[in-house]
């Protein structure tokens, strides 16, 4: 991986997702387990954001699979000097979910009445996916296959993107500082946003295009971008004391 010069490769258009396409890629999940990432520290730094900002439920520890697991690491470790890597969303609960969709939908509802519920739902999805524990359709971060990430400088300072995570405006999109980077400031943000972009993608990851932040290996997502005939992870969650008895006592769940 060579990131020291992703300043000059321009990040081009990404093709919008075709969810319906997306959500009929079969999964083969053979059940790995989620690992936290702050055993990865100081290597990779985590921030479970939702925590933080206080979301009803939001757990206070990022989890992934094994396989996004290490290369997120790889990423921390090639990232230019000076620059670190912080994830700030894994995997997510149903809960979570279900609240973050129903919330924004709510404001886009009242910011833009006057557009019909498919546009508004479109616009929604956006920026969070509907909720869902279906086995074959679950959202992108019930799977651990998803995560949302930054760049913080040498201190831990988390670096200006040019929006901040999860702002739901034009801004935030991928590329939209490869089309509007007029001053030194945006240009800023651009080449910031090269750096993520292509240390992540060059790992293996895929982007959604309406968020900077937000990659994905192994969900549906990624299947559909990489062209890949399976996903390979499904709806999990962290293992659970009482799963344990289970397993140990040999009870069903």
């Amino acid at each position: 991986m060579n990131v020291t010069d992703s300043t000059h490769r321009p990040i081009a258009d990404i093709a919008e997702p075709q969810w319906e396409a997306i959500a009929a890629i079969p999964i083969a999940d053979e059940g790995a387990p989620l690992h936290p990432l702050s055993l990865a520290a100081p290597t990779l730094r985590t921030l479970p954001i939702y925590h933080t900002l206080g979301v009803p439920r939001a757990v206070p520890e990022c989890w992934t699979r094994e396989a996004l697991y290490r290369r997120l690491l790889s990423v921390a470790r090639h990232l230019p000097d000076g620059l670190g890597l912080v994830v700030l969303d894994a995997w997510r609960p149903y809960v979570v979910q279900r609240y973050l969709y129903d919330t924004l939908l709510g404001m886009v509802e009242a910011r833009y009445a006057d557009l019909d519920a498919a546009d508004r739902r479109v616009l929604t999805r956006a920026f969070v996916s509907p909720p869902s524990e279906r086995p074959e359709c679950p959202s992108p971060h019930l799977t651990g296959g998803a995560v949302d990430v930054t760049l913080c400088d040498a201190d831990g300072l988390l670096l200006d993107m040019g929006s901040a995570f999860d702002e739901a405006r034009a801004s935030s999109h991928t590329v939209h500082f490869e089309h509007h980077a007029d001053e030194a400031e945006s240009r800023t943000w651009r080449d910031r946003r090269r750096i993520l972009y292509h240390a992540m993608v060059d790992a293996g990851f895929a982007n959604l295009p309406s968020e900077w932040w937000h990659y994905s290996y192994g969900d549906q997502m990624w299947a559909w971008y990489h062209g890949e005939p399976r996903a390979l992870f499904g709806p999990t969650a962290p293992d659970s004391l009482e799963a344990r008895w289970h397993r140990s006592l040999g009870l069903t769940e």
